[in-house]
């Protein structure tokens, strides 16, 4: 398995660190893009750790409530990039990535794995709960 990030996908992540993308530049591919290039970096757990930091702090900075953040579909969006990762032998980008896995833009498949009232519950937004339907695959 080789994954790369392109300059583009650091410079990506630079912003998004940075907080100068626009909220409306940080979509659902977004987030997949930037689980991706934090996944060719690091393990699932630092990544999760990066992505929240980052997030936490683009919300602050552009004045959104800390309570967007939902650390259960934040982490379960980590491992199922990461599940992908591993079916998929090469990306020389987080574009090309993506476009291998078109099924990773649909922001609904969490509901495969979790009941809505468990996901979208203030303990799940708060903490990393584990799914209620299917187990969610786990790679290292």
């Amino acid at each position: 398995m080789t994954h790369r990030v392109s300059p583009d996908d650091r410079l990506f992540v630079a912003q998004l660190e940075a907080s100068t993308l626009a909220p409306t530049q940080f979509d659902h591919r977004a987030h997949i893009r930037a689980a991706y290039a934090y996944l060719v970096e690091s393990d699932p757990d630092t990544a999760t750790t990066r992505m929240r930091a980052a997030l936490l702090a683009f919300l602050q900075h552009h004045g959104i409530p800390a309570s967007k953040y939902h650390a259960t579909i934040t982490k379960a969006w980590i491992l199922a990039v990461r599940h992908f990762m591993a079916l998929t032998p090469d990306a020389d980008c987080a574009d090309a990535f993506i476009n291998l896995n078109a099924q990773l833009l649909d922001s609904s498949i969490m509901l495969s794995h979790y009941s809505a009232s468990l996901l979208f519950s203030p303990e799940a937004r708060a903490e990393f709960v584990e799914p209620d339907h299917n187990p969610l695959p786990r790679h290292h």
